[in-house]
């Protein structure tokens, strides 16, 4: 998930009470909430290609939850320890108060970003597994609406509280209203402006209301549960999808005599009804969507030169011959092996059929392109090889 959406989880874990347990609490909970991204720092000692062998990795984990939970009330404790020598007066926080507030701010942020299609690596660094989720989109404006409208109106009581509050907000607010405006990236861009700009209106009625002052934790309580009844309805949203997908599956298997050996149900952005299925057979990967709410494939399906027996999903031939051999030797690639580690659903292709000298070997994972598609960061991959000898 987005930094945005650990923030606003952390500060109102705080808000529920945690910021109770010891002075500079909230503080530590916004940290801890998002400090499993630190290994962002990676990007700065080997480039992208580091980044994505990191991410998401031993930071997210829970041996790794567990030291940031620690670390960071030790570090604020040592702070005060510090400050309270230099100043001549007595320390402020209590240690045990904030490790308990740390802790479960820190686990958080592996539970969030286990809910998504990117995944994590729990169980590092005794095993390089990822888990996914596949219950919300990686950003998702629901969410935002759901928890920040909770730490909105318990914080947002002075009024340069209520500034900050106002930029936020008309940051996200640009930051929606232009991903809307953009078809490609939401299905019903109309709906999401609705949904979004109304909820705004709501809460600035609610902080007139003093709602937040009236409800108290309660309300931060409150959003937590609503966040546990949207996942469940995400939860049945997904069930029903992957049901479908296998179904696909199965017929476009049986017509192309293949057999099946992977499959997936994944959120798209802003729409729990739309989700994007990817299937691997022995032979070839598919891709399509279906529609939860019509229990059918959605036809509108991406420009692509690939096709299958059905309509409405795109067929990837896996890669034969020489091809086969051609990707054998870009797989050699350091690239290459980092990027088929991330990939949940990796695939390749040489880029020109009749090679002689050099050609390219295109590799992308197809929860988001495909190859020889334009280049989206490290979800794709192009590596030179030499051609065989004919």
């Amino acid at each position: 998930m987005d930094n945005l959406a650990h923030s606003l989880v952390g500060l109102t874990a705080a808000k529920a009470g945690l910021e109770r347990l010891s002075p500079s609490a909230t503080a530590a909970c916004i940290l801890a909430a998002n400090a499993a991204d630190s290994d962002f720092i990676s990007l700065f000692f080997g480039g992208r290609w580091t980044l994505l062998q990191n991410h998401r990795g031993i930071t997210h984990s829970i041996a790794g939850t567990l030291v940031l939970g620690i670390l960071i009330p030790t570090m604020f404790w040592m702070g005060d320890q510090v400050i309270a020598g230099l100043q001549k007066r007595k320390p402020l926080i209590r240690y045990r108060g904030l490790l308990l507030a740390s802790v479960i701010a820190s686990a958080t942020h592996p539970l969030m970003d286990w809910t998504n299609n990117y995944g994590i690596r729990l169980m590092l660094p005794w095993s390089s597994k990822w888990f996914y989720g596949d219950l919300m989109f990686i950003i998702d404006p629901y969410f935002w609406l759901i928890v920040g409208s909770a730490a909105f109106l318990l914080t947002s009581d002075r009024t340069s509280k209520l500034i900050a509050w106002s930029i936020l907000a008309t940051v996200v607010s640009l930051i929606v209203f232009s991903a809307s405006s953009r078809r490609s990236e939401l299905v019903h861009p109309n709906t999401v402006r609705v949904i979004w700009f109304s909820a705004i209106f709501a809460l600035a009625i609610a902080r007139t209301a003093r709602l937040g002052a009236r409800l108290g934790r309660g309300l931060a309580f409150g959003s937590f549960a609503v966040v546990l009844v949207y996942w469940s309805f995400l939860g049945w949203a997904h069930s029903r999808a992957y049901a479908q997908a296998v179904g696909v599956a199965t017929q476009v298997a049986s017509q192309q005599q293949e057999r099946v050996i992977n499959s997936a149900a994944m959120p798209t952005a802003a729409n729990p009804f739309r989700w994007l299925c990817v299937v691997e057979t022995d032979r070839a990967m598919y891709r399509f969507s279906v529609g939860v709410g019509d229990n059918g494939l959605v036809p509108n399906q991406p420009a692509s030169t690939n096709s299958s027996a059905m309509p409405g999903v795109q067929r990837y031939a896996k890669p034969v011959n020489s091809d086969e051999e051609l990707v054998s030797v870009a797989e050699r690639d350091p690239r290459a092996r980092i990027f088929l580690g991330f990939a949940r659903f990796p695939l390749a292709r040489a880029k020109d059929d009749n090679c002689i000298g050099q050609t390219l070997v295109q590799f992308a994972d197809l929860r988001y392109t495909e190859p020889g598609a334009q280049p989206r960061g490290t979800f794709s991959l192009e590596v030179p090889v030499e051609c065989p000898q004919k």
